[in-house]
């Protein structure tokens, strides 16, 4: 019912800003078709303060007050708000008769000059103004809707007028972006570009999208990792190397997954997985210090209480996989048969079904029972090889790989190792996750390998969830100005 009475106030608002609109171009006034140059922003304007210096300012309306014969007003831009002063008898009757036409979202051009009120607030006294833009919706308000987590994703800007933390957040988010591209680049890393649409899908195993290149007549896939690419430009004699940009996986959605996210990845000829673990410490640690001034994240609660600290400092913990497992599952865990295992995990709680591999049974155990508590930054490494076919094995023990996880705050947020450079053992292994099906190797690839590719450390890092991690976002929707949603109707 409520949402019916507000549906019904909304649509009383939009014709009332309508017939506004109609009287402004009834007296020749196009509130779209005017240019202004603002000269400053509002937070220009308030940190560059002198009473009685003119400026030129741009925003949005965010609060009116009228007066009578003056008025007050709230212009907004980016860096935040000013207040505006108007007078009749500055403006004279016409325009001043024109102010009144304005509403809450309208943008406008202003010219006055600066000074301070009996309150002690910096104003601009109105000078002259110019209407940019009718707005025909009225803004959200705080009571409405911006509650609703689906209004908020799917009309993102509406959430981005109301809540100033919001707009922060993803200010901060890309210059997450910004510093690991300054990181890595004064490392000597090269910045590059590699195909989204791909014939084959690869470096992951995950269900692809598909879609049809018509002028070739064939099916493409929209990449589920980077990885294929940057080791070929390895081959080709580019030894340090990384993209940001996207991937793409049809699977399901939740906290931690979108279908379309954010990866870095980067490749360090010469290097190896333990060159991979300082890479990712050294490059967090500076994200944080260089965008968050500490290297401690800390969430609080509404009340302001604390109820997470993440500690940055290095170094990091390191554990092996078989190790956290041993403590959670059983000292005898990789000792017991694989029935035992799979009953064991049962126990324990772990999501198995019946086709799950015995390694896939282990990997429930520590999805479930082990990566949830690694809030600390933790490198678990030594995975078994049969989950990264890519990864070099380990010469102490040939069941697992010289792979890392880096978990922060519960979740892996950068797995790295030592890339495979053998083609014969390369191929073995891919055969083998494909499962005897041809047609899903990348030929290409492993032909590149047979050229020869300088041994490498890799690592990709999941910036969506690094974001989580270093502004204090539970759900990954958080983090991502417009995460997918099912459409409407």
């Amino acid at each position: 019912m409520r949402g019916d009475l507000y549906m019904d106030d909304t649509n009383a608002l939009i014709e009332q800003r309508k017939a506004k609109l109609a009287a402004l171009r009834a007296r020749g006034i196009d509130p779209f078709g005017n240019h202004f140059s603002p000269q400053e922003t509002c937070a220009a304007a308030r940190g560059n303060y002198a009473e009685g210096r003119e400026v030129a300012l741009a925003g949005r309306l965010t609060a009116h007050r009228d007066m009578g014969k003056s008025q007050f007003i709230d212009l907004k831009d980016e860096t935040g708000r000013l207040q505006v002063y108007a007078q009749k008898q500055t403006l004279g009757d016409e325009s001043y008769d024109i102010f009144k036409h304005l509403d809450l979202g309208d943008f406008l051009g202003v010219r006055g000059h600066l000074f301070t009120t009996k309150t002690g607030e910096i104003t601009v006294k109105l000078a002259a103004f110019t209407i940019l833009t009718k707005t025909l919706r009225p803004p959200p308000a705080k009571w409405h809707g911006l509650a609703d987590t689906e209004i908020r994703y799917r009309q993102r800007y509406l959430d981005l007028m109301a809540n100033d933390e919001v707009k922060e957040l993803f200010r901060k988010r890309s210059l997450i972006v910004r510093e690991i591209r300054r990181f890595l680049e004064d490392r000597g890393f090269l910045e590059v570009e590699t195909p989204m649409m791909q014939a084959i899908p690869g470096g992951a195993a995950a269900q692809p999208f598909v879609t049809h290149h018509n002028a070739l007549n064939c099916n493409f896939y929209l990449r589920i990792a980077i990885e294929l690419y940057l080791k070929r430009l390895l081959v080709g004699g580019f030894d340090r190397v990384f993209e940001i940009g996207r991937n793409f996986r049809n699977e399901g959605l939740s906290r931690r997954h979108n279908p379309e996210f954010t990866m870095l990845e980067a490749y360090q000829a010469y290097g190896n997985y333990e060159t991979m673990m300082e890479l990712t410490q050294s490059l967090i640690g500076h994200v944080a210090q260089k965008v968050l001034g500490t290297l401690v994240i800390v969430t609080k609660d509404a009340a302001g209480a604390v109820v997470k600290s993440i500690d940055l400092t290095p170094p990091w913990r390191r554990v092996r996989y078989k190790d956290l497992v041993r403590e959670k599952a059983g000292a005898d865990w990789f000792e017991a048969t694989p029935a035992a295992r799979r009953e064991r995990a049962a126990a324990l709680g772990a999501e198995i079904t019946p086709d799950h591999e015995d390694f896939e049974v282990t990997g429930a155990v520590f999805e479930k029972l082990i990566e949830p508590t690694l809030i600390q930054p933790t490198f678990v490494t030594h995975l078994p090889q049969e989950l990264v076919p890519l990864a070099k094995r380990s010469p102490e023990d040939p069941t697992t790989v010289e792979v890392f996880e880096c978990c922060i705050n519960g979740q892996e947020i950068a797995p790295a190792y030592s890339e495979q450079n053998d083609p014969l053992e390369q191929r073995e292994r891919l055969e083998h996750q494909a499962g005897g099906e041809q047609q899903k190797l990348d030929e290409d690839f492993l032909t590149a390998l047979e050229h020869g590719m300088p041994p490498a450390g890799g690592l990709g890092m999941g910036i969506d969830r690094l974001c989580m991690m270093l502004l204090g976002q539970e759900t990954i929707r958080d983090v991502i100005l417009f995460p997918q949603l099912k459409p409407k109707g």
